[in-house]
């Protein structure tokens, strides 16, 4: 990271930010293509889980490459300033890599939707097994995450590289 003074190398400090997103950013590439899209998640233990379709882009380009980028951000603020080049931007960010596989075991796939619900609703719920059958869980284990912040007061002191 070029610029250290904006590196955040808590742990707890960067899974604060991806607990507190609504939205993370799947990025993936087929054939040097790069494709981006905004899922709902869940997170824990250091692996993401999402929900989809069983079928669509996302996941022609997984089962080609199981290879992906997730971003994170919070707190996201426009700081500005009396001439143009002193307008900034204030925000949390997380950036991290890891290998995306489709889960097949149906246990598995109800503890990804538990964590997705839980994220969202704060709760658990009950599923039909048809449902479940039937939902395509992504689950992507982080191999290395790096976070970043703007504009604060403890810019720096809790700032890093978290593998």
């Amino acid at each position: 990271m070029r610029r250290k003074d904006r590196e955040i190398t808590d742990i707890a400090l960067i899974e604060d930010v991806i607990r507190n997103s609504l939205v993370c950013r799947l990025g993936m590439s087929r054939n040097d293509q790069p494709y981006v899209v905004p899922l709902c998640f869940a997170y824990s233990d250091n692996t993401l889980y999402f929900h989809s379709a069983g079928e669509g882009l996302k996941l022609e380009i997984l089962q080609q490459n199981p290879n992906v980028c997730v971003e994170f951000d919070i707190d996201q603020e426009v700081i500005q300033g009396d001439k143009p080049c002193k307008w900034g931007m204030k925000y949390r960010s997380v950036i991290g890599f890891g290998k995306g596989t489709l889960v097949k075991d149906l246990e598995e796939k109800k503890k990804g939707l538990d964590a997705i619900m839980q994220q969202y609703a704060g709760r658990s719920f009950e599923y039909v097994e048809a449902a479940i059958k039937s939902t395509v869980i992504i689950k992507v284990e982080i191999e290395s995450m790096t976070g970043k912040e703007s504009s604060y007061q403890n810019n720096g002191t809790t700032s890093g590289r978290v593998k």
